[in-house]
């Protein structure tokens, strides 16, 4: 029913991923040629999808969560042979005319044929040869660049480390940070912070030395120069794909797969938000700099000092600490609550089961549906060195009906980077991990709940990348709600529950400096989008996001800082020229999250409305269409900014 995680032999294992590639090859020839149907076709590409994702993923998935030279040497030499399979794919003019000879039989049919069509022609199907095979090229080198970026940034971010000796220089950090940060070197005892996301997150949120701050802030927004050149190829390259494909940006070429019709609704969209935001958070930074002034008579605050005198001001204006709420959020007590939720929401069971896995501390689940397993979910949650940073999910099988009439079920993985158990404590989690859980695990029962019986259309498969994020968007929201909170929020010592206190502090501060992180979020758009809209290079890319700093940072990050170097989202990830999608699809995550809370009040009914009409749908019909068949009505842009609190 699913299949095992497993890698068997590193070594030979892009031979293997070669050999199952040719006979594939040889399977999709015959079948461009001889197919007279819908299910000889396109159902026979689903069952070759499937069975080289299932394959290939355990490889991607390992050399991401448990890096090594040896996952590092295997992926990278299958990163060539699926880019030129892909490219095979993509621009055989039999198959492209064998899929435009289709006649299909029903709706889903027909989704499925126009958007294979589209997918062709985007892939250079109705290039010429030559061109075919720039595209190629570019392709093959585009992945080669992107894994390479991502490499870079892992690699320098292991490489630094900061050794404090005065116990003073952590006073006002949790002891558990103090406690995880406690190391032995040559006989002597000091406290190291690295520019992993908990050891760096805590120094710069509690951190009382300043010095030690802009060292650490410096560090992580210098990490990997090389990253410059990466970047500058990548543009290009982009660029050049965009041209021959027919389109004057890349930005252009990218909209052809989303939601927004168009280059100026996007950065109309993004700056309609900047204007909105901006007052507030000008009053938000004069707020946090007459504190800071009257505190340690700070005399201008820098970016290294936002973190440490937010939470500072925090505190004093509500008597709140994130890290009170850190005892309370055990990692598999908040798991477990957050399975309860989902489970409640939509009418499903987990059932944690037993097999193999690639970490100690992974668990597995079976989701089961009126006693059937119907998929299942891996959860990785802790940090630790050979994990790439962040959080994600990932996945696997999907969920499709084969030429058999078989239906194939789901399977994922969610991964973060919390804070490690230690042989002192288990993995406590910060408030925000707990919203990143719900957030990444919305991703998950996207994909998981699908019941759409074509794969390519079934869970994530399909779906535009700027509504990619509204289901994930959804669910954490429900991770600031009370009632949610105290059914599983217990001291790990105690088992005391969360006192209502907390967690009406929680819900409080939820849009503390609202404005100033949504700033920042539109800085990161806007210089994303902006940036695919023709060739920047070297400096100009520097250039480009100091410009637009001028409307969204109130206060300038120091010379130094090359935060470009580290979008991994956009230089290693799918969200080249679709940053944006987080805002945008947050539109739909407000307005589905008030739909479906009325009073304070969960509307369980609606709950499973949107299981039905949202989550099981997949991609069988563009996102705002099937919202409309829920709501009857579009999203409303209104309900972000009641999600926010934006005056």
């Amino acid at each position: 029913m699913f299949e095992e995680f497993k890698v068997d032999n590193l070594e030979a294992f892009p031979a293997k991923l070669n050999e199952m590639l040719e006979v594939q090859k040889k399977e999709i020839e015959d079948l461009a040629v001889n197919a007279k149907s819908y299910k000889e076709a396109i159902v026979k590409m689903d069952e070759l999808s499937e069975e080289l994702e299932t394959f290939f993923t355990p490889l991607s998935h390992l050399n991401s969560v448990l890096n090594s030279k040896e996952t590092q040497k295997a992926y990278e030499e299958s990163l060539p042979l699926l880019s030129k399979f892909s490219s095979f794919i993509a621009q055989n003019e039999k198959l492209y005319e064998k899929i435009k000879s289709l006649t299909p039989e029903d709706d889903l049919q027909k989704r499925v044929l126009d958007l294979e069509r589209r997918d062709f022609v985007l892939s250079g199907a109705e290039l010429n040869v030559d061109d075919k095979k720039a595209l190629e090229n570019i392709n093959l080198r585009l992945s080669e660049l992107s894994n390479q970026f991502s490499q870079n940034l892992l690699d320098a971010t292991n490489e630094y480390e900061l050794l404090i000796k005065d116990a003073s220089d952590v006073e006002g950090l949790p002891q558990s940070d103090i406690e995880a940060a406690k190391v032995e070197k040559d006989g002597e005892s000091y406290y190291r912070f690295t520019l992993q996301m908990p050891s760096y997150i805590a120094y710069m949120t509690y951190g009382p030395n300043r010095e030690y701050r802009e060292q650490l802030y410096r560090a992580y927004n210098t990490r990997a120069p090389q990253n410059q050149e990466v970047i500058d190829e990548i543009l290009e390259l982009k660029l050049k794909k965009a041209n021959l494909l027919g389109y004057k940006t890349y930005a252009e070429y990218a909209l052809q797969t989303r939601d927004a019709s168009s280059e100026e609704e996007v950065l109309t969209f993004l700056n309609q938000l900047v204007k909105a935001s901006r007052n507030q958070a000008i009053k938000e930074v004069e707020q946090l700099q007459k504190f800071a002034k009257e505190l340690d008579d700070i005399e201008q605050l820098q970016s290294y000092d936002l973190a440490y005198y937010s939470e500072k001001i925090k505190k004093s204006l509500f008597a709140f600490d994130e890290a009170e709420t850190k005892p309370y959020f055990e990692k598999n007590a908040t798991l477990q609550g957050m399975l309860n939720l989902v489970s409640t929401l939509f009418d499903i069971s987990f059932q944690e089961v037993k097999t193999p896995v690639w970490h100690d501390s992974v668990k597995v689940y079976e989701i089961t549906e009126e006693g059937n397993a119907v998929a299942r979910i891996y959860f990785d949650l802790e940090a630790r060195e050979s994990k790439r940073g962040g959080a994600w999910m990932h996945n696997w099988q999907s969920y499709f009906q084969d030429s058999r009439e078989q239906i194939h079920l789901p399977s994922a993985f969610v991964v973060g980077n919390f804070a490690a158990a230690t042989a002192e404590q288990p993995s406590l989690l910060r408030h925000d991990d707990v919203v990143t859980l719900f957030h990444e695990m919305g991703h998950a029962i996207h994909h998981l709940f699908s019941k759409v019986t074509h794969r390519s259309i079934s869970g994530i498969e399909g779906v535009s990348w700027d509504v990619v994020e509204f289901p994930s968007q959804f669910l954490e929201n429900f991770a600031y709600e009370a009632a949610i909170l105290k059914s599983f929020a217990k001291h790990y010592k105690s088992g005391e529950s969360i006192p209502e206190a907390l967690l009406h502090k929680i819900k409080e501060t939820k849009n503390f400096q609202a404005a100033m992180a949504m700033l920042r979020q539109l800085e990161f758009a806007l210089f994303d989008f902006t940036l695919h809209q023709k060739l920047y290079q070297g400096e100009e890319v520097n250039a480009l996001i100091s410009t637009i700093r001028e409307q969204t940072a109130i206060i300038k990050p120091p010379l130094f800082v090359r935060f470009e170097h580290g979008f991994a989202h956009i230089f290693a990830g799918g969200y080249a020229a679709g940053y944006y999608s987080y805002k945008w699809a947050e539109v739909f995550s407000a307005d589905a999250f008030f739909a479906c809370l009325e009073d304070g009040n969960f509307n369980l009914k609606r709950a499973k409305e949107y299981k039905e009409h949202i989550l099981e749908k997949g991609a069988s019909r563009d996102m705002s269409q099937l919202y409309h068949e829920w709501l009857g009505k579009r999203p409303q842009t209104d309900s972000l900014i009641k999600l926010y609190d934006i005056q």
